[in-house]
């Protein structure tokens, strides 16, 4: 009897930078696996030979599959779908999570992930970002494209190796990450790559754990017992129906959307729209642009907004915040006149 398609298989992806802690993530998180289920890990590594396969703790019930020789975003990219394949069909896994080189830039891995190829057979969950403070010593790391790339994609920040980072870096980088747009689903801290399971869940079926994060999840020192539960929102935006949210406090008032990854926007349209919006004294947004994904940051008296290329494919938003109200329902009228 043939065995039945696989379907909405949880997926994780654990990146970080060289020496963040990868490796003793997974290695940790495979001593946490159920029994009575199978995993199947994918390692790619910039380099020729490939180690950090042999450094993995082979155990019943996990199939390891190893790519060495280039990343799996660029010069082994059209690789990926025909291993991943393989490597389903082989062990017919539980779960699956991808550990990309420290080098790579991980949203051409997630946009093979979620192709029309692998929609059905994969469910993304969280993206996971190892975090060593050491690295803010280190400027020509924090001016890699690929680092940066590896913490706006992440769901999840764990700064890892904290027994040997100085208090006051440690600091800084949960300064640091607590307060990226978009928001992360969860900030911890943890010694030797520490990971709690629940948290490779805080992100299901696609839809985040929490569209507008009230605080970022984080304690002192996390382990099981303290990993702390982000409740789900009621409702999730759906095609041209965006989620949204209003605030006010001290004479401040908030505006902000979340729209669904497949809604995209024209470019010119929206940019030309946020320029224009003269009551705001801040307005930042992770916009889908046809193919592509594009930050937008300005603040009042900006002589031109910031636009760079982003690694955020989760979903798009835009965050507007004003002295004064401004009719958020003519706003909204305007954003969804922009879709493509």
């Amino acid at each position: 009897m043939p065995a039945q398609p696989l379907r909405s298989v949880p997926t994780n992806i654990i990146t970080g930078f060289l020496g963040s802690g990868k490796t003793t993530a997974i290695n940790h998180l495979l001593s946490l696996k159920p029994p009575s289920e199978r995993w199947a890990v994918l390692i790619n590594e910039f380099g020729q030979i490939g180690v950090d396969a042999s450094l993995v703790t082979h155990s019943d019930g996990v199939e390891l599959r190893e790519l060495a020789g280039g990343c799996l975003c660029c010069a082994l990219g059209p690789s990926l779908p025909i291993t991943l394949a393989t490597l389903l069909r082989k062990a017919r896994p539980d779960r699956l999570l991808i550990e990309p080189t420290g080098l790579g830039h991980p949203a051409r891995i997630v946009d093979t992930l979620q192709s029309a190829q692998f929609a059905d057979v994969l469910d993304l969950r969280s993206i996971i970002c190892m975090l060593d403070p050491a690295v803010l010593t280190q400027p020509e790391v924090m001016q890699q494209p690929g680092f940066l790339d590896q913490l706006n994609l992440s769901d999840v920040i764990v700064l890892n190796r904290i027994d040997l980072a100085e208090s006051n870096l440690t600091r800084e980088a949960l300064e640091l990450s607590q307060h990226m747009f978009p928001p992360k689903q969860g900030v911890f801290r943890v010694d030797r790559g520490q990971l709690d399971l629940a948290w490779l869940d805080l992100v299901h079926d696609g839809q985040l754990s929490a569209q507008f994060p009230e605080a970022h999840a984080e304690s002192a020192k996390a382990s099981p017992l303290m990993a702390p539960v982000i409740s789900r929102p009621e409702q999730s935006p759906q095609p041209r129906q965006p989620l949204f949210k209003q605030g006010q406090a001290e004479g401040y008032f908030s505006y902000g959307w979340v729209f669904t990854a497949a809604d995209r926007f024209d470019y010119r349209a929206i940019q030309t729209f946020l320029d224009s919006v003269s009551e705001a004294i801040r307005i930042k947004a992770a916009l889908g642009i046809g193919h592509t994904w594009v930050g937008y940051n300005r603040n009042r008296g900006d002589k031109a907004a910031e636009v760079s290329e982003l690694a955020w494919r989760r979903d798009s938003r835009i965050e507007i915040l004003a002295d004064r109200q401004i009719d958020s329902a003519e706003l909204e009228k305007h954003l969804l006149a922009c879709l493509q």
